[in-house]
């Protein structure tokens, strides 16, 4: 067996992927009875080490370096009976030269010893239980802290010494009163402080909140619950008056009321139920505007290994964590403080203190981006007063109608020329085209349909409660808001019509096309047909979008939609999938998984996804058409994943480069002349197809 650069790249790799054994920086641990596990190319690696010495026989574990190509054996020859072994010997193999280093520690005064045995075995390993509650409890008190310090049996004792207690077998046991500590009778030690992170930027939630422009000149914040302080910082230099209140690091702090208050990923870390509670209770209290409310969400299986407590986990740094559900964290909100939270993104929610400030906010999330219509014709008299009546076209644009009194604060100005604000519109409509604003106003007309139906799965406002703005919307629009409702609750009926959704997303002028499916990227989702902003609005309405999400996908065979992440898309030509979140309308229960690293779905035509105003529009659907021109997307199945992508250039004699197929420099000239034929063909075909 050579060991050359990209054979060894590919063991490492397999080692930091394996599932098999202790996994460190530079390093795989595995025991000799999980080898069959190990993938097959680990095998081979370590069977052609063996060759290099006969003493090899007996080992207890096997080391596969991954910072150069060499392994080692390692014998514990109590690996069974000792709850923490001692190195007794190891052997080094060089695979270059397959010549074997030995050395021995059979007589060493301080040898090194093993912590987690577990993790070197498989799960049936005959001792595996064992072995594992003899970790989990060490971990409760805290033994296996600061890990470089604990690797040799002299540091280890001394430890154990220091937490009085002692080992025997695998039981720890307490010598205060010679109690043999079990997970039911041991209160773990938690360190609150430690969930504590240092950021070097806004948290997520704080950054939510400014995105969604809460912050206003005059607003005020506070962060109960603040760590290190970092969102107090950063919020304050950025012109708001910020404070906050941490048990730990700044317990003199005085809890102060403030427009804005920050509970950032707090009742996620509290053990006790009753204080969580309190801690949710205490920060309402002291909002006036809104509260930000975020927790850790169970997004995929990561509490292998974890310690249950209580209703969530004890981490290996000895804090606690509570992983809630999506929907969970909602009701748990709702329940404790009696409101109806708003999700903003997975795991963040908004709590207003006034209802209708509330629903100001929610129907802002589904109000369409629009431009104001450009002079299009040449009028003396509008360029006389076109900048008195700017303000006036920026309303409209807003709003989709004209003013009423007190609106517009340049009033007095524009009606002591114009009388009334429709003559003021009419010599705009002169410069301008009426059919744009006819179009700004259906938008805007829509916007509040979409909005409207969501409010039936939480609670519609009366009409005295909305504000003064939005009733006059809607005697605009729709002759009242009674009008607006029944209209709304007509487009809902209609919404779980998967048939009818289908036939729509098939008819849209964007998107990628599938029989079971319609995808379309984030930025077109307003420009959509309303009841497929509807159909996606019943789930990001009540659980809330993935954040720095990409594309949107519309399931047509379940009611479903998921969210997907692809964080290079506007930079690769074939952006790979990182994160999916799916949820089902049905019974919102939502999932989330990451894709493959090693070979991740990728994307196609991604022009289809976007429509043409979009940046570097042109470059996506010039590389696609180059690419259907070649053949290389006639056969769906063999280019969804990157490995296989990669295979069908390589096949095909091609590379990719700066958006533009290339013929390989290498490939046989006899099979690139047919391949350059085929091309040719389709282009030619494609020509007469046009024509």
């Amino acid at each position: 067996m050579e060991i050359d650069r990209d054979r060894f790249t590919e063991i490492v790799q397999k080692c930091e992927t394996s599932l098999i054994g202790k996994r460190l920086p530079t390093a795989l641990y595995v025991h000799t009875s999980a080898l069959s596990a190990l993938d097959r190319i680990l095998q081979d690696y370590e069977d052609y080490a063996r060759q290099a010495s006969k003493q090899i026989q007996g080992a207890t574990l096997i080391k596969f370096n991954t910072e150069q190509p060499k392994l080692s054996y390692l014998f514990y020859p109590d690996f069974d009976i000792d709850p923490h072994p001692a190195l007794s010997a190891s052997i080094q193999v060089d695979l270059n030269t397959l010549t074997a280093n030995y050395r021995d520690y059979s007589h060493s005064e301080n040898p090194p010893i093993l912590h987690r045995k577990e993790t070197f075995v498989t799960t049936n390993y005959p001792f595996y239980k064992q072995f594992r509650q003899l970790t989990c409890i060490e971990e409760r008190l805290g033994l296996l802290d600061k890990s470089g310090f604990i690797g040799t049996r002299r540091e280890w004792l001394q430890k154990l010494h220091r937490r009085g207690v002692h080992i025997s077998g695998h039981e720890v046991i307490q010598k205060k009163d010679n109690i043999i500590l079990t997970p039911d009778n041991l209160t773990p030690r938690i360190d609150r402080h430690k969930a504590a992170i240092v950021r070097k930027h806004l948290s997520r939630p704080v950054r939510t909140a400014l995105e969604a422009e809460l912050f206003t000149p005059e607003t005020t914040f506070f962060d109960y619950g603040c760590g290190h302080g970092g969102d107090i910082e950063r919020i304050a230099k950025q012109g708001y008056e910020s404070s906050g209140w941490d048990p730990y690091y700044c317990p003199n702090m005085p809890l102060i009321s403030a427009d804005i208050v920050n509970l950032g990923y707090i009742i996620n870390v509290i053990e006790d139920l009753a204080e969580r509670r309190e801690a949710l209770i205490k920060a309402w209290e002291l909002t006036q505007t809104v509260l930000i409310v975020s927790a850790q969400v169970l997004i995929r299986d990561k509490l292998d290994g974890q310690i249950a407590y209580e209703d969530g986990i004890i981490t290996r740094r000895n804090t606690f964590q509570k992983y809630y559900e999506q929907e969970e964290l909602k009701t748990y909100i709702d329940q404790v403080l009696e409101v109806n939270s708003i999700p903003v993104a997975l795991g963040i929610y908004f709590v207003f203190r006034d209802e209708t400030k509330a629903e100001i906010f929610r129907e802002s999330r589904f109000r369409s981006r629009a431009t104001t219509p450009r002079i299009t014709v040449k009028v003396r008299r509008f360029e006389d007063y076109a900048e008195m009546l700017a303000p006036l076209m920026v309303f409209i644009t807003e709003r989709g109608r004209l003013p009423v009194k007190k609106e517009l604060k340049e009033e007095e100005e524009i009606l002591a020329e114009f009388k009334t604000y429709r003559r003021a519109f009419q010599l705009i409509l002169q410069a301008t085209d009426e059919e744009e604003w006819e179009a700004i106003a259906e938008k805007r007309r829509q916007d509040m349909k979409v909005y409207l139906a969501l409010t039936h799965f939480t609670h519609r406002l009366t009409s005295r409660k909305l504000t003064r703005q939005a009733r006059e919307d809607f005697k605009a629009l729709f002759g009242s808001y009674k009008h607006a409702c029944l209209l709304a609750d007509m487009m809902l009926l209609t919404v779980g019509d998967l048939e009818n959704i289908a036939d729509i997303c098939q008819e849209s002028f964007v998107g990628k096309k599938y029989k079971n499916s319609f995808l379309v990227h984030i930025s077109v989702l307003e420009k959509l047909d309303p009841l497929l902003r509807l159909y996606e609005g019943c789930a990001s309405r009540t659980i809330g979008r993935l954040e720095s999400v990409t594309v949107i996908k519309f399931h047509l065979n379940a009611p479903k939609i998921s969210y997907l992440y692809y964080p290079d898309f506007d930079t690769e030509p074939h952006p790979a999938l990182e994160t999916t979140m799916q949820i089902d309308l049905r019974d919102l229960e939502v999932k989330y998984w990451e894709c493959d690293r090693d070979n991740p779905s990728i994307l196609h035509e991604k022009e289809q996804l976007i429509t043409p105003d979009y940046p570097n529009y042109e470059k996506f659907a010039k590389l696609s058409q180059q690419e259907r021109d070649w053949g290389l997307l006639e056969e769906r199945n063999l280019v969804r994943k990157r490995q296989d992508w990669l295979k069908l250039l390589r096949d095909r004699c091609v590379t990719l480069k700066n958006y533009r197929l290339y013929w390989r420099k290498d490939a046989d000239p006899y099979k690139l002349k047919a391949l350059r034929a085929e091309v040719a063909r389709r282009k030619q075909k494609r020509k007469r197809k046009k024509d």
